[in-house]
């Protein structure tokens, strides 16, 4: 373990006015309150917090940061609280380990709705206070380096967790090394044997072809020597994750991969960097389509840099970046680049972001979006590479890897999103699904009248655009929702022998931070929103109660013991219809739908009725209800439609084609669902997709019991 006068040295390197007493207090007073506690390793448990304050001085980050890495455990883990934190260590101190703690307490990788909230927390850490991130990065990283300790099952757990959200994080944050080392560690678990590959195929290259970075590093320095060129270069092999994933991309085996070398050329100012840049270029070959200028355009987390790849020594493809000595700090540490010192002091780097303006332009983007959205907008800004497009008067408009006209006229504005009619590319009209490139200037053809189409939902990939087809979408469909969601609230509600009164759905909505209860409705009605979720934000107990599975024997209440009953063929009630039971001589009980045609034959027989209901909770799905679809006759629609249904949990009891024609199939498909909502869920699966035309549900008053 690094002692205190070791981790005091680190820091006082680059910033000699360190408040060194504050800490060594916080070594001591963190030290004392894990005394005891053990590592999986062995070691002591307090070796974590001092390495994570070590990783942080590599950033050259501030005493509070640094204090913070040494406490960041003792809130969560010890006696210590919060006020003793603030009493000993100051607001600001206490603050940062409780944001720590709260981010510890975050089940990232779970899944879906809690997934998105959990997202959302994270994104109000950030806000709140950037190095609330830093120390939780850092931290992840030394558990990743020490993560061989763990059990299997953790081990796989927290490295899918490292690879879907901590490494992307940090790559967001323009914190390259780190991304790129997080995601090794986790390869190494996660893919032990393509890893190992990996390095196998390396040995055997270096093997056969020698030290290939040493070389081209030396033609490198010979260019710049002749041309008088002060800069540094460096040479590195990619890491082994980074070759598999360009592997997979590309589909290329090892040996077709050329570009498994990278190389950084350091420059004294700007101008030489561009020297440098045409001196690649004249002594090799540039590779087409793998240059980019993040000088003159600026990636948002400050990061700056020419990317070009040339065809190098033995024509191995190589990667060089080029920058200046101020762009490469910024390059090193990312936005933790605004709380770097030098020699006492804050550093001065013209290209350090500053933080709540780096926040401030993705949180602007979030604002109206539910959970899902959320949740989408996050990953695509963490994953997505960047395009930059210019709009007719020369205006830069940057955009993912991916992105559509349709994307770029969001991004403009949404009014223009709306009545996109076509697009122009370069002066050429293109159709709106046309992937944008780096350079391209895009002009959007406008028509007053036009509306989103569902179509486009598939054609855009920002979260922006998404967000705001949605909700124009929602829109125009809002009164249908609102009635299918008051009847799905109405069935929830019953279930637990509750009633879905205007308060209770108003109360509802408040607890779900939704504006009002239409808004609630329209939710509900477009799935965007389970009624489980509702009662159970209300009644959490009984909705506990209700999400045990019911026994199919007795899913139906109202019976004597005696008695048993059978579903009608005419009508196929599932759990959350209103039932009634007709008694049928040799057949026992038939239960019917209260809006079943049949009844209308037993009203002069009220001796034969039976008051049924279905008992609460959770039924199986296995009751069958018959659904006629239209769809488009194409290749694959079938099995896309059967694969649709089996993504909802239902089970195909049944399928028949009704009507065939060289444009369209008619068929009736028997789905064995759990109840109403559960139908529902199929039936807006499917009519939400292009090639069904028709989807209704089929109720036979022929078949009667």
């Amino acid at each position: 373990m690094i002692d205190v006068e070791d981790l005091i040295a680190l820091v006082t390197a680059y910033n000699p006015r360190s408040d060194t007493g504050k800490i060594r207090e916080a070594y001591a007073f963190g030290n004392e309150m894990h005394e005891g506690q053990m590592r999986h390793s062995g070691e002591s448990y307090f070796t974590h917090p001092v390495a994570v304050a070590a990783l942080l001085t590599e950033m050259r980050l501030d005493d509070a940061t640094i204090v913070t890495a040494l406490l960041h455990d003792t809130v969560e883990d010890t006696r210590a609280s919060y006020t003793d934190i603030a009493e000993r260590f100051g607001t600001d101190v206490a603050e940062l380990v409780d944001g720590v703690t709260k981010l510890t307490n975050l089940q990232l990788g779970s899944t879906e709705t809690k997934q998105a909230e959990n997202f959302r927390k994270l994104f109000i850490a950030m806000s709140r206070d950037l190095r609330v991130i830093l120390v939780k990065l850092a931290d992840r990283l030394h558990n990743m380096r020490t993560i061989k300790y763990q059990s299997p099952d953790k081990q796989a757990k927290k490295s899918r967790e490292t690879m879907e959200i901590f490494a992307p994080l940090a790559g967001r944050m323009g914190m390259q090394w780190m991304r790129e080392e997080l995601e090794d560690l986790a390869f190494r678990v996660l893919n032990p044997e393509g890893r190992a590959s990996i390095i196998r195929r390396f040995i055997t290259l270096q093997r056969e072809t020698g030290d290939v970075i040493h070389k081209i590093t030396a033609d490198v320095r010979a260019e710049l020597d002749r041309l008088g060129i002060e800069a540094e270069v460096f040479g590195r092999a990619k890491k082994p994750y980074s070759i598999w994933r360009k592997m997979q991309e590309k589909g290329q085996g090892f040996s077709r991969l050329s570009d498994i070398y990278g190389f950084r050329i350091i420059t004294e100012n700007e101008l030489d960097c561009y020297l440098v840049l045409g001196a690649m270029h004249q002594r090799w070959k540039a590779v087409p389509g793998r240059f980019k200028d993040y000088i003159s355009q600026p990636k948002s987390n400050g990061y700056r840099s020419i990317h070009t790849t040339v065809s190098g020594r033995d024509g191995k493809q190589v990667e060089i970046q080029i920058r200046t000595r101020q762009m490469h700090e910024v390059a090193e540490a990312g936005v933790a680049a605004h709380w770097s010192y030098r020699d006492g002091v804050r550093a001065e780097n013209p290209f350090a972001v500053d933080p709540a303006r780096w926040i401030s332009s993705l949180s602007e983007r979030f604002n109206d979006s539910d959970n899902a959205e959320f949740l989408e907008h996050m990953k695509l800004e963490m994953y997505s590479d960047q395009v930059f497009c210019f709009t007719p008067k020369g205006d830069v408009v940057k955009l993912p890897k991916g992105a559509t006209p349709l994307d770029y006229a969001y991004n403009i504005h949404t009014r223009i999103g709306e009545s996109c009619v076509g697009a122009k590319i370069d002066g050429v009209r293109v159709p709106l699904w046309t992937r944008l490139k780096n350079g391209q200037s895009v002009e959007i053809i406008t028509a007053e009248g036009q509306r989103p189409q569902a179509t486009w939902l598939d054609i855009v990939v920002t979260g922006r655009a998404k967000s705001a087809i949605r909700r124009s979408l929602r829109e125009e469909d809002r009164e249908r929702y609102i009635r299918l969601g008051q009847e799905l609230a109405r069935v929830a509600f019953d279930h637990i022998g509750k009633r879905s009164s205007q308060k209770a759905l108003r109360t509802a909505a408040r607890r779900l931070g939704v504006e009002d209860t239409d808004e609630l409705l329209a939710r509900l009605g477009s799935a965007e929103l389970s009624a489980r979720e509702v009662v159970n934000t209300l009644y959490p107990e009984l909705a506990a109660r209700e999400g045990e599975e019911v026994d199919a024997a007795r899913a139906v209440l109202g019976l004597d013991a005696d008695q048993t009953s059978t579903r009608g063929a005419c009508c196929q009630p599932v759990p959350g219809e209103r039932i009634i039971g007709i008694t049928q001589r040799g057949q026992g009980v038939i239960v019917h739908a209260i809006d079943c045609p049949t009844l209308v034959e037993y009203e002069d027989q009220p001796e034969r009725w039976v008051d049924l209901h279905w008992h609460s909770g959770r039924h199986a799905a296995a009751y069958a209800v018959t659904l006629e679809l239209t769809i488009s006759n194409d290749a694959g629609v079938l099995g896309r439609i059967c694969t649709l249904i089996g993504e909802q949990k239902a089970n195909i009891a049944d399928l028949q084609f009704v009507d065939r024609k060289p444009d369209f199939f008619r068929l009736r498909i028997d789905v064995e669902l759990r109840d109403m909502e559960h139908l529902h869920m199929v039936m807006t699966a499917l009519e939400a997709d292009n090639d069904v035309a028709e989807v209704a549900r089929v109720r036979n008053a022929v078949h009667r019991p």
